[in-house]
């Protein structure tokens, strides 16, 4: 398992019931995970007084109770990237903490890479992978179906100063740009993706990650470089195992370049047990 066990700003401070204890910054959230199916050893102290609780609905969804004391939004560090969170109507904050060990691995990638790198960043959220990569030195182009999300990218990296870094932001459907950089010739040292179980383009567009995820990884490989540097995929669809991303990186990545495939689960260590809490999956291609 990939542990992302470099944060000072967040830590999983409890679990049990179904539930994670959480320290954002300077404040306490409780939210939900389907993966904690084992009990809360003792419901007490900071369980008690979590700054924001997310209450499940038996009807789908759920809702917040906040204490007056949290703001609508505040912001945490990892080393020199900065971030807003913001509890949203679907449990979320806006930033995914395991993925701290996809941004430390591909800033090194980058850094490393003796020459300037062009990075992809698709189904990219509010943009973490992008403000490590531009951090890092890299050209990005963050792609992302949601304008709201878009925009919260953009203020994550003038959070991180990078709002002069050459960052390209697209609200599009990720299919159709890929399609579209491919006539257009255009070409990326990386890929980076974090592609939903299910979702729906601007336009209506559909995708099944069952059914698009291996041709859309078809497409994705016209447009990298004769030399390309990583392609990462990030997965958080229920049952999907990182070995059937070894075999989606091996029939499309390592079948036209070579290069190294690493995959596994990806988690956060839960401080007062010492035990890890897994958060899905990743596939990593590297050139070698």
């Amino acid at each position: 398992m990939y542990i992302a066990d470099k944060w000072m700003d967040y830590e999983v401070i409890d679990t049990g019931d179904g539930d994670k204890l959480e320290r954002w910054g300077n404040y306490t959230l409780r939210r939900p995970d389907p993966q904690i199916i084992w009990p809360i050893v003792n419901e007490t102290g900071l369980w008690k007084k979590a700054d924001g609780h997310y209450h499940r609905s038996n009807s789908g969804g759920g809702q917040w109770s906040m204490n007056d004391s949290l703001p609508e939004r505040w912001t945490i560090s990892y080393g020199e990237l900065n971030f807003h969170i913001k509890p949203t109507n679907f449990k979320h904050t806006g930033l995914f903490p395991e993925q701290a060990v996809n941004w430390s691995w591909m800033m090194d990638k980058i850094r490393s890479a003796g020459r300037p790198i062009r990075v992809l960043n698709l189904f990219a959220y509010s943009g973490g992978a992008t403000v490590a990569a531009a951090a890092a030195g890299a050209e990005v182009c963050h792609v992302d179906a949601a304008k709201g999300m878009v925009q919260w990218a953009k203020d994550n990296a003038q959070l991180s100063g990078l709002e002069s870094a050459p960052i390209r932001y697209i609200t599009d459907d990720v299919f159709k740009f890929v399609q579209r950089e491919q006539r257009r010739g255009k070409q990326y040292d990386a890929i980076i993706m974090d592609p939903p179980s299910y979702g729906r383009g601007p336009n209506g567009e559909t995708w099944k990650l069952e059914e698009n995820l291996f041709p859309f990884l078809q497409s994705c490989t016209t447009i990298l470089s004769d030399n390309p540097l990583f392609l990462l995929i990030n997965s958080y669809t229920t049952g999907l195992s990182p070995s059937v991303l070894h075999n989606l990186l091996h029939m499309t990545m390592n079948a036209k370049y070579g290069g190294e495939i690493n995959c596994g689960e990806i988690g956060l260590p839960i401080t007062k047990s010492g035990l890890n809490l897994p958060c899905g999956i990743l596939g990593r291609w590297e050139s070698k």
